[in-house]
């Protein structure tokens, strides 16, 4: 541990950023499963609750973007891949 008080200051804004980045991850990637899961129960007349779901997950991988959370490729990657499974849904 260093007695630098710049470098304790630093060890203490990285781990709040790391808490931050990893809860943010961690709300993405279950939000994204529960919508998988959904897609599984789902039947035409449900079209338009998959539709604000997947707008809601967009909205977030775009926030994650904006805040660095995630890269950009990573989310399009995501964004990209929930597509497909709600187009091989319905």
């Amino acid at each position: 541990m260093s007695k630098n008080l710049s470098a304790i200051k630093k060890t203490q804004i990285s781990l709040r950023n790391r808490a931050k980045n990893r809860s943010y991850k961690t709300s993405i990637k279950t939000l994204i499963k529960k919508y998988i899961m959904s897609l599984n129960n789902i039947n035409n007349s449900n079209y338009d609750q998959a539709l604000s779901n997947l707008a809601f997950i967009y909205s977030k991988i775009d926030k994650a973007v904006k805040k660095g959370v995630l890269p950009k490729n990573t989310a399009a990657r995501k964004k990209s891949s929930l597509a497909r499974a709600m187009k091989n849904t319905f």
